[in-house]
């Protein structure tokens, strides 16, 4: 019975009954909204937040009329997961052109496979800012299988309430606050309360960046745009969740009070049922769950965060509520759960008995065979995920996508992609206008997905028919990632000889600028940089409040090589106006073990110092920083300072330099 299912299912899929063409009309503007308790500026699709579903039947035409009302920015919308002409995807420059304020753009493609999917902003961090919506597209022969009685579709997403490219400029200064505001902080007394000072320190040692399951904090995790939200069920109903991870850079944990949920679609195409007890999702999947309502009451099926700072939650009836359990929150002092992840990421077998269990891709199977003849030829490539959380640069094979080349292929071949991950952070790996296998045990019955998550020091193989001829972005979806370089363009040789696909300045890096500095009692200190990838333009300074007393100014030009060595040239400005010897500079630093960053200096006037410099965390929010110069024949010099962090951009600061004494005050962060 199930065989004859799936074999009407796929004749249905190319033998459409009935086709129509579905209009639909988005319109992206700007309003202030609530959505975590504080109102700020939001983008909407017709004025809600996810905009509309689009609902469809396999074999109809869409058209859909994207219209921007947004008064001094582009916009764009790409139609994630579907099988559309590239014209049609939406990505801006590279294969539709942004669609520019006051303007509309239509799209139009037939809808030739059903599943659930979603559609997004592909234009700067627009996405974050509530630019998304779901999309079903239904089969022409009802699913009597699987025997439905009622089906939802549930947006999950992350909100905050800071401007997007403000969170980006924090993410690139390496600030602390969205680790303590999540109490994911880790610390010296943090890894003695944990039991796991040992590991700590062997970190520290080997210079590893303290591991983190996610970058930003947010305000409030989201299903249909609430934190809560509470749809109909009665006794014993058979409810398919439509579930989509429209997050911009979290992964969610789903369980639910009903018991196991029942898997039978990933990223869309069917897989054969499959019951799970908990589901790792990873931004911008799909999945298809079937749950049972139980005896009469309220039954949440709960979205935790990955990270386990907050969730939302989907309440299944009504009555007496029944809460579903959080995972165990991960232990960020030791490698385990990154260890578990990147042999789970090897194996064949899926360990379900996880309380935090990895992507269930072991698990998966499709209904009917997907492997490809062996006539096809084969061309495999290599993509390593690289990154530097120093300085916020998301690569692949240590190239940024402004750095690299399009990776050419031919129609006609199997592109098969061996993804190793060098990070410390999971990837959410997507690509456009293709579905590929995910290799794991079963070969033959691979499911078909067009987003696959890369665990920590992991490793995953992907492979794809190359019939699809244009231009396809395939980029990490964490979308701070993505837009710091996590990305490459696969283009088709068919294309022509001299075709050069171009994104425009959508994906080119943006200088920084970050100020920072202190006044103390005693002195005033103060640092400004404009950062670009791995350079920074600065300019810093040191004074008491006398003018006839100690000042300290250079403007200098810095570049980073690698997680652990830079070299700076610059100019001392008060020299200059002085006219006095060493007016030029040049300073090379390495990191040691422990963080200890070790430094070099010279100047025209001959003169050469040693320097050493530390910080250590001792709570989340109380870091001693501790500095020493030595300059033949000259006095030690010793600057150290304890640094309490008050608020995102504030500290109170205690210090001691043996030039400027003791010293209190306050220190910013712009």
């Amino acid at each position: 019975m199930k065989l004859l299912y799936f074999t009407l299912l796929f004749f249905s899929s190319i033998l459409p009954i009935a086709a129509k063409v579905i209009q639909y009309e988005l319109t992206v503007d700007e309003r202030l909204s609530s959505l975590a308790g504080k109102a700020v500026k939001v983008l909407t699709i017709n004025g809600t937040i996810p905009g509309p579903t689009l609902r469809f039947t396999i074999g109809d035409t869409a058209r859909i009329t994207v219209v921007n009302h947004l008064l001094r920015e582009q916009t764009s919308i790409h139609w994630h997961g579907l099988l559309v002409p590239y014209q049609q995807d939406g990505v801006p420059y590279l294969t539709t052109s942004p669609i520019y304020p006051g303007a509309s753009h239509v799209f139009e493609f037939e809808l030739k496979h059903t599943g659930t999917y979603w559609y997004h902003s592909h234009t700067g961090l627009q996405e974050q800012r509530g630019v998304y919506g779901s999309i079903v597209v239904d089969p022409a022969i009802r699913d009597t299988i699987n025997k439905i009685d009622r089906e939802y579709v549930v947006v999950l997403s992350d909100w905050t309430n800071e401007r997007p490219s403000a969170v980006l400029n924090t993410l690139m200064r390496g600030n602390e606050w969205y680790s303590i505001k999540k109490k994911n902080a880790q610390s010296f007394a943090g890894a003695i309360r944990a039991n796991a000072l040992s590991h700590y320190l062997e970190q520290q040692m080997s210079r590893m960046q303290p591991m983190d399951i996610s970058d930003v904090y947010y305000d409030a995790f989201l299903a249909n745009g609430k934190d809560s939200i509470a749809l109909p069920a009665r006794t014993g109903e058979r409810i398919m969740l439509r579930i989509i991870n429209a997050a911009a850079s979290t992964y969610f944990y789903l369980g639910s009070a009903t018991g196991p949920m029942t898997i039978v679609a990933a990223d869309g195409p069917s897989v054969i049922p499959v019951p799970v007890r908990r589901l790792l999702i990873a931004t911008a999947e799909t999945y298809d769950l079937i749950v049972t309502a139980p005896d009469s009451g309220s039954y949440e099926v709960r979205a935790t965060a990955q990270d386990g700072s907050g969730h939302a939650s989907i309440f299944l009836g009504s009555g007496t509520v029944h809460h579903a359990e959080d995972p165990p929150k991960a232990n960020l002092y030791t490698m385990d759960e990154m260890l578990d992840g990147a042999l789970q990421s090897s194996k064949a077998v899926f360990d379900s008995s996880k309380e935090r269990p990895q992507a269930p891709y072991q698990l998966l199977r499709a209904p009917q065979s997907t492997a490809f003849a062996a006539s096809h030829p084969v061309r495999t490539i290599e993509l390593r995920m690289t990154g530097s959380m120093r300085r916020y640069i998301w690569s692949f094979d240590g190239k940024t996508l402004d750095e690299s080349d399009a990776i050419k292929i031919a129609k006609g071949e199997i592109v098969r992609i061996v993804l190793i991950n060098n990070t410390m952070m999971h990837h959410p790996l997507h690509l456009h206008g293709h579905f590929f296998r995910v290799i794991t045990g079963e070969n033959d019955y691979a499911p078909l997905k067009h987003t696959v998550d890369i665990p920590p020091m992991g490793r995953r193989i992907i492979e794809f028919e190359a019939n699809e001829v244009g231009d396809w972005f395939f980029h990490c979806h964490l979308l701070y990632h993505m837009h710091m370089g996590m990305a490459r363009i696969f283009s088709y040789k068919e294309m022509g000889e001299n075709h050069k696909p171009d994104l425009g300045n959508s994906m080119k890096h943006e200088p920084v600028l970050m100020i920072e500095g202190a006044f103390l009692h005693s002195m005033t200190m103060g640092m400004m940089a404009i950062m670009y990838k791995e350079n920074d333009v600065y300019f810093d300074a040191m004074a008491d409040y006398s003018l006839s007393g100690h000042h300290e100014t250079q403007i200098g030009y810095r570049r980073f090589v690698g997680e652990n060595f830079s070299f700076s040239l610059g100019i001392d400005p008060l020299r200059l106006y002085s006219q006095e010897s060493g007016v030029f500079f040049g300073e090379v630093k390495y990191l040691l073990p422990f963080f200890i960053e070790s430094g070099l200096r010279f100047t025209t006037g001959g003169v050469l110092t040693v320097s050493l410099d530390n910080q250590l965390h001792l709570t989340p929010r109380l870091g001693m920083n501790n500095s020493m110069a030595y300059t033949p024949h000259h006095d030690l010099e010793y600057f150290g300072y304890l640094e309490y962090i008050l608020l995102k951009n504030v500290s109170l600061i205690a210090s001691y330099h043996t030039m400027y004494g003791a010293g209190f005050g306050i220190g910013f962060r712009l």
